[in-house]
């Protein structure tokens, strides 16, 4: 079989959208195949970081984005017995991007921009209810086992990426390990279309609410506030998907304030896990196929955005006749940014919220207090917790 001058990329996610859209851009064939019917509906990850936005102006979509979405130009760490215990400004770090804030919007917005974006073009082609089975590699190409519609076909390319999330078919195909550990807690996240800011003083669009029984976190998107809380081992998943326990876990926020509307309820596992390998061979991973981590801090999508500009800038160059050892350096870039920064940020976010020793916790608010007053500390935690600080890193390895 002739090996088709094209890269194929698992996934139709953010991720993987973005890293068609880049390769598009540069004229780089794709072809994206979707285990799905249509592009996901579900409200999942919904921060957009600085770096992100920067990214994605480059392909002329940051703009929509932002017109759909909210603006958070600051966050912070809050008890309700205290209020506000250190808030971060992300004027702090506007000198080194063209987006000093987040932006909230669920990320099905952006896979919508990115297809608009791409639909008509000829360097594009998305194949819906296309399942990936298996991966083999020849010196030359990959291949690719698809089941679609009650058939199995086989495409091929140059290269493949696996961008189709925490249960990758392409990653499973490669019998790549994917280390770490399952936290024992659930997240439940309640959205309603409460606005809790005129009945929480000094509330911005992202809050992380420490507290030794419970804690919570709330982020704001158009129309409604997602509301997180960690779901012990005991409960069970019936009980935590009931309206009578995420009303009691809602009457925790504000006390007196009740019945509220729920728009949506998700509970999702938690994960901390990195693959053992981003590369093999021609085929590649990225997004939550590499790498996985809890939400606090909203590294997730925006690590995977920032895998697929990294990919995608390698691949152009080499689609522009640049030698394909380039691409050893992905692997060595991106994962050692997820092992070295994204896992222990956002394990350290979760720390800080629901660390439940007095002592402990109180030495760790305090070290927060004290970053936050401090300028020139404010402005190199706002640089870590944005990824630029990451970023920087992964350039840096040769």
């Amino acid at each position: 079989m002739a090996v088709e001058e094209r890269v194929l990329i698992a996934g139709a996610g953010p991720v993987g959208l973005v890293a068609a859209a880049n390769l598009v851009r540069g004229g780089v064939p794709v072809t994206v195949l979707e285990a799905g019917s249509g592009l996901s509906e579900e409200s999942r990850a919904s921060t957009f970081h600085p770096p992100t936005l920067d990214m994605l102006d480059r392909l002329g979509a940051a703009q929509a984005l932002i017109a759909q979405g909210m603006k958070a130009p600051q966050f912070q760490y809050r008890s309700k017995q205290h209020g506000v215990l250190a808030q971060f400004d992300f004027d702090a770090i506007a000198d080194v991007t063209g987006h000093p804030y987040r932006v909230q919007a669920e990320q099905s917005k952006l896979t919508r921009i990115l297809l608009d974006q791409l639909q008509g073009q000829n360097d594009f082609e998305l194949q819906l209810d296309a399942q990936v089975k298996g991966v083999s590699q020849t010196p030359s190409g990959v291949e690719v086992t698809v089941e679609r519609n009650g058939r199995t076909e086989t495409r091929s390319g140059r290269y493949l990426v696996g961008a189709d999330g925490a249960s990758s078919s392409v990653r499973r195909s490669l019998g790549i390990a994917f280390d770490g550990f399952t936290w024992p807690e659930r997240f439940l996240v309640v959205s309603t279309p409460f606005d809790f800011a005129p009945v929480i003083p000094g509330l911005v669009a992202v809050s992380y609410v420490t507290d030794p029984k419970r804690w919570h976190f709330l982020l704001q998107i158009p129309g409604l506030c997602r509301v997180m809380f960690p779901v012990a081992a005991d409960e069970t998943d019936a009980l935590a998907l009931s309206g009578e326990f995420a009303q009691s876990l809602m009457a925790t926020v504000v006390p007196g304030h009740q019945n509220y509307e729920i728009a949506h309820l998700t509970l999702y596992k938690v994960h901390q896990r990195v693959a053992k390998t981003f590369q093999q061979g021609r085929a590649f991973l990225m997004g939550d196929a590499a790498h996985i981590n809890n939400p606090l801090g909203g590294m997730g999508m925006n690590g995977g955005i920032q895998d697929a500009f990294n990919l995608a800038d390698k691949l152009r160059a080499i689609w522009a006749g640049a030698d394909d050892r380039l691409l050893d350096r992905y692997d060595r870039q991106r994962r050692t940014v997820a092992v070295e920064a994204v896992q222990q940020q956002t394990h350290r976010n979760q720390q800080i919220i629901s660390e439940r020793d007095p002592t402990t916790r109180q030495k760790a608010l305090e070290a927060m207090r004290k970053t936050a007053a401090d300028k020139t500390s404010a402005r190199e935690y706002m640089l870590r917790s944005s990824m630029i600080a990451s970023m920087r890193r992964a350039a840096q390895i040769a």
